[in-house]
């Protein structure tokens, strides 16, 4: 078979969405569809842009073999499971930003347009427009298999989308509950069911605990204050996050009896504070809160249950537990700051300076605090650094890290010259604030006279 010849920009894959796309052209596409199902189809990992091939390697965008899928399906008597199956396979070949847009555009069109009003959004913050069921529409009329595959479509978003995209989720839930609450309230009790009985729900003598993929929750409480008790809290944390259909966003509501939170003045006092407060007091757990926050960071990531100013990646309060418990845990606190947001997360200042209070300015702290000031937009100093800093021992500490700067920057941070002076520039500014601009001059000036040399080298 002789297929068109591609030109121009398409020359890497062939267009199918047009009305005088060729059959023999159509043929190949469904031929790739069903290799996707089959297992047998091909993506072309890290070129631009992504291709599905078939095995006679003819390729396509996904998102086009994606529309002629969906575009074949029935509206009535909607086959459920089999669009899930070609989703998942899709999503798991290609990844779920090549096929998202396409999936809402067709929720947008098969269910919001043909069975609500859709009105004018009043102002300029909303995502979506307000949606009421059309008047005439019939609970008969609509197939539930088109309803649970919106559902389905609307769990993605938040299980394998960017954080913003619950937003997405919230939308079409919505929609879908106006029609048929039964279906949104099955979600909300057991989620979408793809996660194993026992981490869907779990009971123990020391705990009861639930995670819901669908709503992005994880709901545990304590029976007692144990060793034991955190022993299983933290396995089954763990254990949820180790399911690939568990989102990476999500919330931990946790209760317990002991109410003491990590000792951070201005961190919010939640139940996920409270928990790692509570287990970081048992050192042999150390290692398996280790083990949670390594497996709870992902960059652009956060606990969805935690208000706006006080963001915070996955992992955060595991972290900040075992950091304040010394210098062995300094390589996984400068894993996590490098893997923070510098434009959104700001809530490491406030451990930063929890962990300089407590143990003053050495080098192995100064490391951290390196790492933590390039973590986000100017961090601010406390406003005992000044004191704290203001000794032969700490002055001397700084020395050295100036001395051996490279070793705290990442090797593509070393290379730059600009980038090495801005981070510097960064580390004094954490720690003297704008007395650190024009050479330091106002510190330099206000300096006990013993230190007057040191305070001069660190700013020379």
């Amino acid at each position: 078979m002789s297929l068109p010849k591609r030109d121009g920009v398409h020359d890497r894959y062939y267009l199918i969405h047009k009305p005088d796309t060729s059959p023999e052209v159509l043929a190949e596409a469904d031929l790739c569809i069903q290799d996707v199902l089959n297992g047998t189809a091909r993506e072309n990992h890290s070129a631009y842009p992504t291709v599905v091939r078939n095995h006679n390697g003819t390729p396509f965008l996904p998102s086009q073999l994606l529309d002629r899928y969906l575009s074949k399906l029935p509206l009535k008597g909607f086959p459920y499971e089999e669009a899930v199956i070609f989703c998942d396979a899709l999503r798991r070949l290609v990844g779920w930003q090549e096929i998202r847009y396409t999936l809402e555009k067709y929720i947008e069109k098969q269910v919001q347009e043909r069975f609500f009003l859709v009105g004018e959004r009043d102002d300029g913050f909303t995502v979506f427009p307000p949606c009421t069921v059309l008047p005439e529409l019939r609970p008969e009329d609509v197939d539930e298999g088109l309803l649970r595959f919106a559902c389905y479509v609307a769990i993605c978003h938040t299980v394998y989308g960017l954080s913003f995209e619950s937003l997405t989720t919230e939308h079409i839930l919505s929609l879908v509950s106006q029609i048929r609450p039964d279906i949104v309230k099955e979600l909300k009790t057991s989620g979408s069911g793809k996660l194993p009985p026992p981490i869907q729900k779990r009971k123990t003598k020391h705990l009861t605990a639930s995670a819901n993929d669908a709503f992005a929750t994880i709901r545990i409480t304590a029976r007692d204050s144990t060793e034991e008790c955190y022993v299983e809290i933290l396995d089954y944390l763990c254990a949820v996050l180790e399911q690939e259909e568990f989102p990476r966003s999500y919330s931990i509501e946790f209760r317990g009896p002991e109410k003491i939170y990590l000792p951070i003045p201005g961190l919010p006092k939640k139940g996920v504070n409270q928990l790692f407060a509570c287990a970081v007091q048992h050192p042999n757990l150390h290692p398996a809160i280790e083990r949670y926050a390594r497996l709870a960071m992902r960059e652009y990531e956060w606990y969805q249950n935690l208000a706006d100013e006080a963001c915070a990646m996955p992992g955060s309060f595991a972290v900040f537990a075992l950091g304040l418990e010394g210098e062995q845990w300094a390589p996984l606190v400068a894993e996590y700051l490098d893997l923070c947001d510098d434009e959104h997360s700001s809530l490491q200042e406030k451990f930063l300076h929890a962990l300089i209070r407590k143990f003053g300015f050495q080098a192995w702290t100064l490391g951290v605090l390196v790492r933590g000031a390039l973590s986000m937009q100017w961090l601010k100093p406390a406003k005992e650094f000044c004191s704290l800093i203001a000794n032969a021992e700490s002055l001397d500490a700084l020395l050295t890290v100036k001395r051996r700067f490279s070793a705290y920057l990442l090797p593509e941070e070393d290379k730059d010259p600009k980038f090495r002076a801005i981070a510097w520039q960064s580390l004094l500014w954490a720690i003297w604030g704008t007395a650190s601009e024009n050479g330091g001059s106002k510190v330099i000036k206000t300096a006990p006279k013993e230190l007057k040399e040191k305070y001069q080298q660190v700013f020379a």
